[in-house]
């Protein structure tokens, strides 16, 4: 048989379609964007729909997928190297592969095909508690002792960049990173309002949050807009102009009237500031 006849009769294996905003619909879907893109060590706690606790990690030894701790409890990593064109799907099959596993071994990932997404499998009434963390040590058990592992855990700690997520206001979290200081906050309204609201407030000279903040900046995620702030005082202190940004925010999304020649200039200018920080 030819090569030719041999593809003819070969059958591919379907594949979920590419989803760009792929967390839409679980709850807190700000907090598993900066968990997935930027916020280097949290994680949190959330339910399946059978009752099954399960625990989101930024990121997992070796940029895993997910393991199977040994008291049981499935962890599932966002900061990971594949990506199969649906996220959701890809970490539901992380969760579908993490319950045949005995306790204590990681997921080996492989092609999810077409199934369940996350959506699916998690409790709607489920919340989504994001716990913070300076570092990795959580990683380890008791008996995670070897030489090996601390040397990994250590080297894993030296690299995080000290993030805190600013209190009051959903999805916004202060990262230092040494010569700068950013705050990343993911917004959940559509983009077009948003950028709308933020050429009003710009052209106010309201866009601000505080004295030594400034808006830089913005980038897409997931479907979401994420404003960038360059700030110079800590998340405590950003807390209260965060929560009055927020309100001078849901104003300027109120509004209906065209935009200005002045705001259409801001508009312009924040389009066209895309911001990569790594």
């Amino acid at each position: 048989m030819g090569k030719k006849s041999r593809r003819k009769g070969q059958v591919k294996a379907a594949k979920m379609p590419y989803v760009a905003r792929t967390f839409e619909g679980l709850p807190s879907e700000g907090d598993w964007i900066a968990l997935r893109e930027f916020v280097p060590s949290a994680t949190a706690a959330t339910t399946l729909s059978d009752g099954t606790p399960l625990r989101i990690i930024s990121l997992l030894p070796g940029t895993g997928a997910g393991l199977k701790r040994p008291d049981g409890e499935i962890w599932v990593g966002l900061q990971v190297i594949h990506n199969f064109g649906d996220i959701s799907r890809d970490l539901a099959h992380v969760v579908e592969l993490a319950r045949e596993l005995e306790p204590g071994n990681p997921v080996v990932m492989t092609d999810p095909g077409v199934g369940p997404r996350l959506q699916d499998l998690l409790d709607p009434k489920a919340g989504f508690d994001v716990t913070v963390h300076e570092g990795f040590d959580f990683w380890l058990t008791e008996t995670d002792t070897s030489a090996a592992a601390q040397e990994a855990l250590q080297m894993a700690n030296e690299s995080v960049a000290p993030t805190v997520r600013v209190e009051g206001v959903e999805s916004a979290y202060r990262t230092d990173m040494g010569t700068h200081s950013y705050l990343r906050w993911v917004m959940s309204q559509d983009e077009e309002k948003l950028l709308d609201a933020f050429s009003r407030l710009q052209a106010a000279g309201d866009e601000l949050l505080g004295e030594g903040t400034e808006l830089i900046g913005s980038f897409r995620a997931h479907g979401r807009l994420v404003p960038v702030w360059d700030v110079e005082v800590d998340a405590d202190a950003l807390a209260a102009p965060a929560k009055a940004f927020e309100r001078r925010l849901a104003d300027a999304l109120a509004v209906d009237a065209e935009l200005t020649s002045e705001e259409r200039r801001a508009r312009r200018e924040l389009s066209s500031r895309q911001v990569t920080i790594r």
